[in-house]
Formats: C-alpha cells, structure tokens, sequence
C-alpha cells in the first residue's frame, strides 16, 4: 500500500547498490509508517531528464503515496529520512531534492483483485 516512486537524473549506481538502495528505502518507509513491508513497492526510474533550479546537475523528485493520513509530523520525519537515504543512495544533495507525499483512501487502491477500503 505504501508506494514510493523515484525520478532522479543522476547515474545509475550499478546493480548491487540499486538492489541495496531499493531494500533499504522498502525497510525505511515500513518502519517508518508502521505498515507491513510486504505491502511496500519502491520504483526507481534513473536517468530522467530533468532540471532543478536551471540546472541540469543531479535531481531527485520521489512520491510517497499512503493508504491512511499522514499527519505533518510524520511527513516531516519521514522528508528527513528519505532525503538522508535518497542522497547517500543516488549521490543527490538534499537540496536537489523534492518528495510529494499524498494519502490515499483504501477504497480507491487496488490489490489483489480488490482495494484496502
């Protein structure tokens, strides 16, 4: 149910350190948001063209999207978190950086033939 989608234009670490990049942010959303991290899918999507600020160095845009409400505490913890994570991971600055999250309502995410309402 958590969904965390990653758009960045840097390089690609090889394969080992994407597959480790990918664990840990699946561990690190789990925990964070109290949920089973059998529900958690992580998507990397690397070497998107992008710009940030008018420039073209390496940039990071995620998505979190939840089953649930997210309170702004979370949302803050969660933003120090990730960007720690996704600037170690991908070589990106924190500044370079943007994280929309978002709650969904169960009923309108599916799984398994049904939805989490």
């Amino acid at each position: 149910m958590p969904l965390l989608q990653l758009f960045t234009s840097a390089h690609p670490a090889d394969e080992h350190k994407r597959a480790h990049l990918l664990k840990s942010l699946s561990a690190l959303v789990a925990r964070l948001l109290g949920k089973p991290e059998g529900y958690v899918m992580i998507s990397l999507t690397a070497r998107a063209e992008m710009s940030f600020a008018g420039s073209s160095a390496p940039a990071c845009y995620a998505e979190l999207k939840n089953v649930g409400t997210l309170s702004p505490g979370q949302v803050e913890t969660l933003s120090r978190f990730l960007c720690q994570e996704l600037s170690s991971g991908l070589g990106v600055p924190a500044e370079r950086i943007y994280i929309e999250f978002t709650n969904a309502d169960g009923a309108m995410w599916g799984w398994n033939g049904g939805t989490f309402g």
